[in-house]
């Protein structure tokens, strides 16, 4: 592929990241959850055995979440093939951690949606509580934790691949720079609190802040990539330096 073509693929990368995580979200947002810390009312308890009735409307937010972590890993891959000579160490770094991340959270969801609805539908219950979302202290939970610390990590690390001093790429630089923030922040507060007992309080912090970094950020990158100049193009950098 050409310069051009490659700077269109990376525009729709993010771009495609950006509407994949607002669908997710609003999907996410709209199942009410029956367990775990942030349960309004009518909690169903442990072995959360009586959520098999709660097909299809709790998962419904998991294809499209399978579908943003992927689109995350190769948008994070363009930022890389763009990124200044000289960040690309750090850069590819990033990169190793998004694989991590993707690589955790698409097998979380995937599992999740593919294993546990029908395993409580044919009543086939032996060991899932411990794989169940609503177990606020299970694998589930547990791999969101793990994968979206690495995403965090990640966005943390790609963030000094925008060297430019316009608005744009200042704001990107300064926005992958929040979710690594709010998950320190997030978990020392919940671990003082709560100790061990944080259920998915941590999760919830970490969570939103990547997928809205995301959100935002990638409807930034979309402009700075479909802006990009040809003198950019050629040198393969994240738009010119100052």
């Amino acid at each position: 592929m050409n310069d051009t073509t490659n700077t269109r693929f990376a525009a729709a990368t993010a771009l495609l990241t950006a509407v994949l995580g607002t669908v997710a979200f609003a999907l996410a947002i709209v199942a009410v959850p029956v367990a775990g810390a942030n349960c309004p009312s009518n909690c169903i308890p442990y072995p959360y055995l009586s959520t098999a009735g709660r097909w299809p409307q709790d998962f419904l937010w998991q294809p499209p979440a399978i579908a943003f972590v992927l689109s995350f890993l190769v948008l994070m891959t363009c930022v890389h093939y763009f990124a200044p000579q000289r960040r690309r160490m750090i850069t590819q770094a990033g990169l190793c951690l998004a694989v991590v991340s993707a690589a955790a959270l698409s097998i979380d969801y995937y599992l999740q949606f593919s294993v546990v609805p029908v395993s409580l539908a044919d009543g086939e219950t032996n060991g899932l509580p411990l794989l169940l979302q609503y177990n606020s202290h299970g694998i589930f939970i547990a791999l969101e934790e793990i994968g979206y610390i690495t995403m965090a990590l990640s966005l943390a690390m790609f963030s000094v691949a925008f060297v430019a001093r316009d608005r744009l790429a200042s704001a990107v630089r300064w926005l992958f720079r929040l979710p690594i923030v709010v998950a320190i922040g997030g978990l020392i507060e919940v671990s003082v609190f709560y100790g061990l007992e944080r259920q998915d309080r941590f999760e919830i912090f970490i969570l939103s802040a990547c997928w809205l970094t995301l959100i935002i950020g990638g409807l930034i990158l979309a402009a700075i990539f479909w802006t990009m100049t040809p003198e950019a193009e050629a040198t393969a950098t994240l738009r010119r330096e100052a």
